[in-house]
């Protein structure tokens, strides 16, 4: 790669991930972040190698900014996408509008492929409402004249992710209330293992046009995944019931009543679906290894070692 990286979505955790491990390699492309706010550009000001970085701050549906942006990049990478609607943020808005936006800006400034980080589970046929976003927007970037290469992936696990603070809380609350007992499989998937997907998938050898699933190295349940964590925190944590009825019942008020619901029936969807990936096509495309699920929860929680 001889040009720049474009970034969209550079602010999140794997935005983030992936300017730092860009910036530990000398013979990387230098980065061009895309954030959408002044605030978000800020919050990269402590990644290392700033002057291998670029922050443009545009709207992700503004077509001519990210064409601007996109002048002189050799492949994009999307990590636009959200898991929860809300009232003031639309999955429509969020999904299918900025991928319109990159595929047409990328294929008039001449960007040779498009990298999305999209959602296990990932439909337009869904009758989930995220999923089938999700679903609706990989289909644009499949069909857009600038190759694209989509990555699926389920819960990711890294320092600072929702999905592990949300693991940390269960593991030492010391009772830990799960939906459902807990029984839906969950197959977490390392943050540094989808940085390296992500990376890989932007060079030929990766064919274009395809949508590739990948997630962790075991598919447990959830309960089982809480029991793992509190061992790695050295805790003990027990375990009560929450029925499924009830808490979709308490989405259902949640975003009907509240313009930020903490919970929706279509996050709920998502969190209780079953992942159950097959990875060895993944691994094999990408050439890439995954990191053992002990160890990738270590490192969330910055553990050095289990006790």
């Amino acid at each position: 790669m001889t040009g720049r990286l474009l970034i969209t979505g550079a602010n999140g955790h794997i935005g983030r991930l992936l300017i730092r491990t860009l910036a530990k390699d000398p013979s990387a492309a230098p980065v061009r972040a895309v954030v959408r706010s002044e605030r978000a550009a800020r919050s990269l000001d402590d990644l290392p190698s700033p002057e291998r970085r670029e922050v443009r701050i545009i709207d992700y549906r503004d077509r001519a900014g990210l064409e601007d942006a996109a002048q002189g990049c050799d492949a994009a990478i999307h990590l636009v996408g959200i898991l929860k609607q809300t009232r003031a943020n639309r999955y429509e808005n969020a999904h299918e509008q900025p991928a319109e936006a990159l595929s047409a800006a990328c294929a008039a400034a001449g960007v040779a492929r498009i990298v999305h980080t999209s959602i296990h589970g990932a439909d337009s046929a869904s009758r989930n409402g995220c999923l089938a976003s999700r679903g609706r927007t990989d289909e644009i970037l499949l069909t857009s004249p600038v190759p694209a290469v989509i990555l699926r992936v389920p819960m990711v696990l890294g320092p600072g992710d929702a999905a592990a603070e949300a693991l940390r809380h269960q593991a030492t609350s010391g009772r830990a209330r799960l939906v459902g007992g807990g029984t839906a499989l969950e197959q977490p998937i390392a943050a540094t293992d989808v940085v390296a997907a992500l990376l890989a998938a932007t060079q030929p050898s990766v064919p274009a046009d395809t949508l590739i699933e990948l997630g962790g190295p075991e598919s447990l349940s959830h309960r089982a995944l809480v029991e793992r964590t509190a061992r790695i925190l050295g805790r003990e944590v027990a375990f009560a019931s929450t029925p499924l009825i009830a808490a979709q019942a308490f989405a259902w008020f949640a975003q009907t009543f509240l313009a930020a619901p903490p919970l929706t029936l279509d996050m709920l969807g998502v969190l209780e679906q079953d992942d159950a990936i097959d990875n060895q096509p993944a691994l094999q495309a990408l050439g890439i290894e995954l990191t053992p699920l002990d160890a990738a929860l270590r490192t969330a929680f910055n553990e050095e070692s289990a006790p």
